[in-house]
């Protein structure tokens, strides 16, 4: 007759089965962060490994950020050539010679990385619109 071990104590500490049915499951709180507010805008991420990429935060917080419909851009440059950088991206739209990935329905960047909103929506789409930089 086979017995099932449901504790076992030594030394007065109490050890119990790992169940193989328990998982570790990721429960969004709902609480404000300072990475939370930025849940579903559309915003340019850059970070250390990933680079600079462009999408429409899901969930964000201090270990990542995961974004829907993102795009990583290579080389880029805004419209307004007054600005700079990807925040200029961000303020007045990309050039037509900036270089972009591909769209990927979600991209989990998880990591050190720091958000930039994107000031309307057309900057977005503009920039989901550009034609894929050809990998050679």
């Amino acid at each position: 007759m086979k017995q099932e071990i449901k504790e076992l104590e030594i030394n007065g500490i109490i050890y119990v089965p790992k169940s193989e049915d328990k998982k570790e499951t990721i429960i969004f709180t709902g609480e404000k962060t300072v990475a939370s507010v930025m849940i579903g805008k559309a915003v340019i991420v850059r970070s250390r490994n990933e680079g600079i990429n462009v999408g429409i935060v899901e969930l964000a917080d201090d270990t990542g950020v995961v974004l829907k419909n993102a795009r990583r851009l290579y080389y880029h440059k805004p419209l307004d050539k007054s600005l700079s950088w990807y925040e200029g991206v961000a303020e007045s739209g990309i050039s037509s010679d900036s270089k972009v990935s591909g769209t990927v329905s979600r991209k989990v960047i998880v990591e050190d990385y720091s958000m930039t909103e994107i000031k309307d929506i057309y900057i977005y789409n503009q920039i989901l619109n550009i034609t894929p930089n050809e990998q050679n």
